[in-house]
């Protein structure tokens, strides 16, 4: 039996959006019963084990970069966002980070990353990337569990504002144009099990933050996903973005943020929205501004009148490349979890 207030927490999306927020869901993940110490997470200041259970639902449409060779050469899933959440949920981040980032430089390995190149050694010996997934996270003593949202080998392809069809999700960051919409190939593409009985049992369910179409919607195209966080209970929250993104959101508002996701979705799969108000300094906002992008509006009646419940605060991690503060973001979550949920 569960301790009480102690939450199963589900987190979906990909890219550094996910990453940035696992790095604060893990300082509240309990220790597992009879646990050695040198695994315990070393917290730099004690957090309450809110956490029993956590989970990553991570897409794997990546088609480029080091991630693009390995699914082109070895027939494998792309490694790259799993890579990037080992790392966040690692017990030793910064020794784990510089190893799994490190990217050659030389050869024929020029430009893989250490980590991609880890997970696909696992996939071979293994014979199964799922496997190879939660071998890694077992060698790391990583704080939650790692599921690709699918193992089929689907690709993305988008509908843009001009209606053209751009397929692969490289060929799409590349577009100048606009997306309007997001298919999947297989369309039926099966989620994976253990991902699925991860979001039936969730206590708190996050989706964001992260690029919307290419981190966030993929993972609602992939069959039985949608439906599976439509039926929960748990507290459904969406983490906006800070700032709107070429080719993906720019001009976008909170609520069409959310508008796009239910569109795909197909049905109501958010109870709160986690929505920046804080201030942008103004170089920060100068630096963006020159690739068109600006913070995301919080037309916060908007919001409601989509039936989803607007959480407001400041948000920011200062710096120039701007990041969500993962450890107020996860505080907020958790305990907007705590207060609604039937834990």
């Amino acid at each position: 039996m569960r301790k009480s207030r102690q939450l199963r927490v589900v987190a979906i999306g990909g890219g550094t959006g996910l990453s940035t927020l696992l790095r604060g869901l893990k300082f509240y993940v309990a220790p597992a019963p009879g646990g050695t110490p040198q695994l315990a997470y070393a917290a730099p200041e004690t957090k309450p084990p809110l956490i029993d259970e956590l989970a990553a639902i991570v897409t794997v449409t990546d088609d480029g970069g080091s991630s693009g060779r390995l699914r082109e050469d070895l027939n494998m899933l792309p490694p790259g966002d799993i890579r990037n959440c080992l790392v966040a949920l690692s017990p030793d981040e910064a020794l784990i980070s510089r190893l799994f980032q490190y990217r050659f430089t030389g050869g024929d390995l020029q430009g893989h990353s250490f980590g991609n190149l880890f997970l696909a050694a696992l996939t071979g010996i293994t014979g199964d990337f799922g496997q190879a997934v939660q071998t890694s996270s077992q060698i790391l003593a990583s704080r939650g569990r790692i599921y690709p949202c699918t193992m089929a080998n689907a690709t993305i392809s988008a509908r843009m504002d001009d209606g053209s069809i751009v397929h692969g999700e490289t060929n799409i960051t590349a577009s100048q144009r606009s997306i309007t919409e997001l298919m999947l190939t297989p369309t039926d593409a099966q989620a994976l099990p253990e991902a699925l009985d991860a979001i039936a049992s969730a206590d708190l369910i996050t989706i964001g933050p992260g690029s919307l179409y290419t981190s966030l919607i993929t993972n609602l195209l992939v069959r039985d996903v949608p439906q599976a966080i439509a039926r929960s209970s748990a507290t459904r929250v969406f983490i906006c973005n800070l700032m709107t993104q070429a080719n993906e959101s720019l001009g976008l508002t909170a609520s069409q943020h959310i508008e796009k996701i239910l569109d795909h979705a197909g049905s109501q799969i958010f109870d709160y929205a986690l929505i920046n108000t804080g201030r942008v300094d103004a170089k920060t906002l100068d630096h963006y501004a020159r690739s068109g992008q600006s913070p995301i509006e919080a037309d916060l009646n908007r919001v409601r009148s989509l039936g989803v419940t607007p959480i407001t605060g400041d948000f920011i991690h200062p710096g120039e490349v701007l990041r969500h503060s993962h450890d107020v973001v996860a505080e907020t979550v958790l305990q907007l979890a705590l207060e609604t949920s039937t834990v």
